[in-house]
């Protein structure tokens, strides 16, 4: 730009009034920053991220919180020297979620220290990945029994091993799972966690993203917060035998089914990790009814409206990007997701590609809400 041009654009009449406008703003905003540097330091105290992060933008305040949770850094100092000790490389995708272990090797026997290390690990960050395993259906299952026992999954085509759900989709079947959720909430002891590995993947797309359900709940206002703690959600399995589509079954097959596995549970919006007794935000917006919420210290239903608002407030948290990493597959590939911390939604962008999965599922409990252990761990600042 010539100076001609720089001086015509400085003479028109809004162009001055905003250079003008900015410059005033901004040494007003210097002056209000060297005072809050003022103020701390004259506290001797470190700024309370409430007062750093404003009140109608909280989510980077909930990624910041349970951060600080962390001790601000991303696994602790035992779990860091452990990685070392064991020639394991750990890639963190977020702040707060998601670590690719390298150098470690799944297929059985693996060492108990090993299975103990992805744990503890699982529990800190929430979901750990792993590249290049290649496990074939009984070494899957029987790497999901380490951790504890395994759920069949009623309404899936099975591999050879009944354990092992095949999630495959291609020209005549557009992947359908993006959309964020737990898995099994319709359960009346939803899994702890799955275990998949992609088996076949497209040349391009079909990533999972996952979303940290701790700092999702530090994220909602703390007026949310007080009011979900105590509010359940009856949770069913509608979308699977719901008439229409072309899974449309039978109304006796209907009937044998809900009378085998019970048709509509109770779960806590709110629900404390049973492991680390941090508070998860906890719902699938497929299962949850979403006019269903009570307190649960009155046995009331807080009523239809107020139920579907908070619903459709809390089923917008998960998509925000600061909770979220990101994992792009490659065949071989494992993921294992911690649902009593996590939400994930497998992207949808490879049709007319194949994308298959084989998935694991690892027993979990009911889940509830421990009003102790909620103020036990709570942030700090």
């Amino acid at each position: 730009m010539t100076q001609l041009d720089q001086s015509i654009d400085h003479d028109r009449p809004y162009n001055r009034v905003a250079i003008e406008t900015a410059a005033a703003i901004h040494e007003h905003r210097l002056v209000a920053l060297e005072q809050r540097r003022r103020a701390f330091d004259d506290e001797k105290a470190s700024p309370s991220l409430d007062k750093l992060f404003p009140a109608f933008n909280r989510v980077p305040l909930g990624v910041a919180l349970e951060y600080d949770r962390m001790d601000n850094q991303p696994v602790s100092d035992e779990l860091a020297d452990q990685a070392v000790a064991f020639g394991f490389e750990l890639e963190h995708l977020g702040l707060t979620i998601g670590t690719v272990v390298h150098g470690i090797d799944l297929r059985p026997p693996v060492a108990d220290e090993h299975i103990a290390f992805v744990r503890a690990l699982l529990c800190e960050r929430k979901v750990v990945f792993f590249r290049d395993q290649h496990l074939d259906e009984d070494s899957q299952v029987a790497l999901g029994r380490r951790f504890g026992g395994l759920d069949a999954f009623p309404f899936g085509p099975p591999g050879e091993n009944p354990f092992i759900l095949e999630i495959s989709h291609g020209r005549l079947s557009p992947g359908a799972e993006n959309g964020w959720h737990s898995d099994v909430t319709w359960m009346e002891e939803p899994s702890l966690g799955s275990i998949a590995q992609l088996i076949d993947g497209p040349p391009v797309g079909g990533d999972t993203l996952f979303a940290d359900s701790h700092a999702a709940f530090l994220g909602l206002t703390t007026e949310m917060q007080e009011r979900i703690r105590y509010l359940d959600g009856i949770n069913d399995y509608r979308i699977f035998v719901q008439p229409g589509g072309r899974n449309t079954m039978p109304d006796e097959l209907v009937a044998q089914i809900k009378a085998a596995i019970p048709f509509g549970v109770s779960h806590p919006l709110a629900r404390t990790h049973p492991e680390t007794g941090k508070t998860a935000l906890f719902l699938h917006g497929g299962f949850l009814r979403h006019e269903s919420l009570v307190d649960r210290r009155t046995g009331e239903s807080i009523g239809d409206l107020e139920s579907k608002k908070i619903v459709s407030h809390l089923l917008a948290q998960h998509g925000r990007p600061e909770y979220q990493c990101r994992f792009s597959w490659q065949v071989g590939s494992i993921a294992f997701w911690d649902n009593r911390a996590v939400q994930h939604y497998a992207a949808s962008d490879y049709w007319p590609h194949k994308r298959t999965l084989r998935r694991v599922t690892v027993s979990g409990d009911r889940p509830y809400f421990d009003a102790e252990a909620d103020a036990r761990t709570a942030p700090r600042t």
